[in-house]
């Protein structure tokens, strides 16, 4: 198993934001939290990647535990988190930003390796290179920030609202990028806001509301899941209504359907 999330809690003051969540991704998979703001998705990719400490729980990755260890350890150990906002380096280069990606990495050949591997992905990464970051367009600065994130060459991908302010022609771009980054190996948990696009790509999901899992499955399971389809994919359920009986035990036909009034 790749990742384990077991038992986990988190507080943050009195607030309980995540309350004894487990789930796991195994190696080659793209799993997807969804959930409404303020469900605590971002705080679980937040722990995972030794940002936040868990008041309880264990988190362990290819079976070791990480939830003592440094985030720097933890980029070092496989996991890297791209962050919800995208949060560029903005006076720094377009070049100088994916660098900053392998920080970790102390052979130089590799990181002109990575960089060459980033910009094959992301032609238009190559063509703003010398760009200061902070000008480059939503769009632009998502590429920026994965290819940042790819630097050290993760075994685990943590993706934080990849599609977040960016037009659906973009949305679909981005996806579509995910996928080929899956397929070229390296396995990716997926929070995201736009639940459609995100059980279409991933292989499992979890639904999460209020700090806790309340769903879980194959993605094609879970779009056909009324509650799901209703809450999060912004389709209308009709509930199965049942027939009206009159008092008689006669079920109403045609004419008949106004149950009399019985005094």
């Amino acid at each position: 198993m790749l990742l384990q999330v077991k038992e986990l809690a988190i507080y943050y003051g009195a607030i309980h934001a995540l309350k004894g969540v487990s789930f796991q991704v195994q190696e080659g998979e793209i799993v997807t939290l969804i959930g409404a703001n303020g469900a605590g998705k971002s705080t679980i990719l937040r722990s995972i990647s030794g940002l936040v400490r868990p008041s309880s729980g264990e988190i362990l990755f290819e079976e070791k535990p990480i939830n003592a260890i440094s985030p720097h350890q933890i980029v070092a150990m496989g996991i890297s988190h791209v962050p919800e906002g995208r949060k560029p380096f903005a006076n720094l280069t377009v070049s100088e930003n994916i660098e900053m990606g392998a920080f970790v990495v102390r052979d130089h050949r590799q990181v002109a390796r990575s960089r060459e591997r980033v910009f094959q992905r992301f032609p238009r990464l190559r063509e703003r290179a010398r760009q200061l970051a902070g000008t480059l367009s939503g769009g632009e600065q998502q590429m920026l920030a994965m290819g940042r994130g790819l630097m050290p060459q993760p075994k685990l991908l943590l993706l934080d609202e990849p599609s977040m302010g960016l037009s659906p022609i973009l949305v679909r771009e981005i996806f579509q990028i995910i996928e080929e980054i899956n397929r070229m190996g390296t396995s990716i948990l997926l929070v995201e806001q736009n639940a459609y696009m995100a059980l279409s790509i991933a292989h499992r999901a979890y639904v999460l509301e209020t700090g806790v899992i309340v769903l879980e499955g194959k993605s094609e399971d879970l779009r056909q899941d009324a509650k799901v389809r209703s809450a999060y994919l912004g389709e209308v359920v009709e509930e199965e209504k049942s027939p009206v009986v009159s008092l008689s035990g006669h079920i109403p036909q045609g004419n008949d359907s106004q149950v009399p009034f019985i005094s």
